[in-house]
């Protein structure tokens, strides 16, 4: 083996520790139960996933993804989302059950460049709710990910909700093509506000058509500007879109979060299937969104099926990272530090102890280099050193 590559990972790769990885386990465990008390039922798909079908239909950027060749020649990719394999598991065995409830708890794959610093594999964990047209399913998957997040333990986020259909409305309204609103939705994509604002000055448009581009960016914020995008839009879709906000708040109102909510008329994603409600959540202390979601009508037309559909993802290691400590709780182990001539006896008191609840570590002596530094961690030590009865607590 290579000195130069013994300690290292691929590029965006990353190894989790065991306190780590006990904290996404209880968040992870906090979360599907939430999510599971919803009646959504639990599936997985394959890592591995034709590119023709699944990598081609993800919407992922072609070099975002992890290619390799099967035996037989066919290009496969490691799955770089779980949207598209769950629509196509629906699209070809379950649709007869439709409106269906589908969760996942899986890791995803997207290539990074180096000077990205972002993980090239993380854990998502989500819900698909495929079948149903109505506003009511936007609303019951942003409720349901209100409800697990807070389950989970954070308590500070934000999630901005806007309408993909009606930015693209208002842009062919008044650029008039699809490369024009293009240019303008990666303004929004990246967030680059002053790169977006200049655009706008520099197009050959009327004074007031550049003042509506300009009064988008002040789309967002609370119930209100649900009013004041209507009125900056003109023609008859647009307003339905973004009335269809104001259906959707009122149901969010229903459910009792709408003090999460935000408005943002401002939001784009890079998923090109999106078609409907967008959603990000922000929390404090994290610069990425911790998940994200909405509707797409017609990603399951790639499976030759049309069927709408929304969902939503949480990033696990982003939320973990959004967590406070207090969030967590600490299982505390037990250990049993034996001589040999005790094995039975260690064995049958970590038996008990286990089957009391606790997490018991069971150790020979001999094998321990340093007793204060092993039992360091544990909670409570019991020794049976020697011959029988006398060893202590």
């Amino acid at each position: 083996m290579s000195k130069l590559f013994m300690f290292e990972k691929p590029l965006g790769m990353r190894d989790t520790l065991p306190s780590l990885f006990e904290k996404k386990k209880q968040v992870r465990n906090q979360l599907a139960e939430e999510i599971s008390s919803w009646g959504y039922q639990y599936m997985a798909t394959p890592t591995l996933e034709y590119f023709e079908t699944v990598g081609s239909a993800s919407a992922i950027l072609d070099q975002q993804l992890f290619k390799l060749l099967d035996k037989e020649g066919h290009t496969l990719v490691l799955r770089p989302d779980m949207t598209t394999p769950f629509a196509r598991v629906a699209a070809s065995k379950l649709l007869n059950n439709s409106p269906l409830r589908l969760a996942y708890e899986a890791n995803v794959f997207r290539a990074q460049q180096r000077e990205g610093g972002r993980p090239a594999e993380f854990e998502q964990i989500g819900v698909e709710l495929i079948g149903d047209a109505t506003m009511s399913s936007d609303a019951e998957v942003i409720a349901l990910m209100i409800s697990a997040l807070k389950r989970a333990g954070l308590k500070s986020f934000k999630v901005a909700i806007g309408h993909i259909g009606f930015v693209n409305s208002l842009f062919l309204e008044i650029v008039g093509n699809e490369e024009r609103a293009n240019v303008l939705r990666r303004f929004l994509y990246e967030k680059n506000y002053v790169g977006y604002r200049n655009h706008v000055k520099s197009l050959n448009l009327s004074s007031i058509d550049k003042q509506r581009l300009l009064q988008l960016l002040n789309l967002r914020g609370g119930e209100e500007k649900i009013q004041e995008a209507i009125e900056l839009v003109e023609n008859k879709e647009g307003k339905k879109l973004a009335e269809d906000l104001q259906s959707l708040w009122n149901m969010l109102d229903a459910y009792g979060v709408t003090e999460e909510i935000k408005i943002d008329f401002n939001l784009v994603s890079h998923m090109s299937y999106y078609t409907g409600i967008l959603f990000e959540v922000f929390a404090e202390h994290v610069g990425f969104h911790i998940g994200n979601g909405g509707r797409y009508d017609q990603l399951l037309e790639q499976f030759s099926t049309k069927t709408p559909a929304t969902g939503f993802g949480i990033q696990l290691d982003r939320l973990i990272e959004a967590l406070d400590e207090e969030a967590y709780e600490e299982v505390p182990v037990y250990g049993v530090l034996y001589s040999q001539e005790r094995l039975s006896e260690a064995i049958a008191l970590a038996a008990e102890q286990r089957r009391a609840g606790k997490r018991v570590v069971v150790q020979d002596i001999v094998g321990v280099d340093d007793v204060d530094v092993f039992t360091a961690g544990l909670e409570e030590v019991s020794f049976l050193i020697g011959k029988r009865g006398k060893g202590g607590q």
